[in-house]
């Protein structure tokens, strides 16, 4: 192994990033793991399915949104603009993000964000919440969210990651 490639391994192995090496011929290709796999302390499918649920029911409107994406921003708009208070959960910047949007998709059917939820149920995302507040229906689905989920836990736009 040419000293340049065994100073690579070594760099990536002090990372704890699992690395394949493939040699033909003279070309060395360097296969790196998925980091996220390999971080110790990421939360199970099951503890992250539990976190989505812990979020749902303790506040009234929640957004699963990534800060980049379009359609996130068109959901917190729409809240926004009525002057509901809700809870955003950035995938981008939470430590489990990637782990979350798989619970997410398992639990709502889509793997797309936004996923929004009001008083314990996903009303789809970005274009479905603006659908509903278009015919109406938005406000009346937060009117009817219970006690707990009313006041307990969130704030207009507030964050956690």
């Amino acid at each position: 192994m040419e000293p340049k490639i065994t100073s690579l391994v070594l760099l990536t192995m002090s990372l704890s990033v699992p690395v394949r090496l493939y040699s033909y011929q003279r070309i060395t290709i360097m296969r790196m793991g998925n980091l996220s796999s390999s971080t110790s302390g990421a939360l199970s499918g099951t503890s992250c399915t539990q976190f989505v649920q812990d979020v749902v029911s303790h506040n009234c409107v929640v957004i699963f949104s990534k800060t980049s994406c379009p359609y996130c921003k068109m959901a917190k708009n729409v809240f926004n603009e009525i002057g509901a208070t809700y809870k955003v959960i950035e995938l981008d910047q939470h430590t489990d993000g990637r782990q979350l949007q798989e619970a997410l998709a398992q639990m709502t059917g889509a793997k797309t964000v936004p996923r929004v939820f009001i008083n314990g149920q996903c009303i789809g995302g970005g274009s479905d919440t603006k659908e509903l507040h278009q015919q109406g229906k938005l406000r009346p689905l937060i009117e009817q969210c219970t006690p707990c989920c009313s006041s307990e836990g969130s704030g207009s736009g507030s964050s956690s990651g």
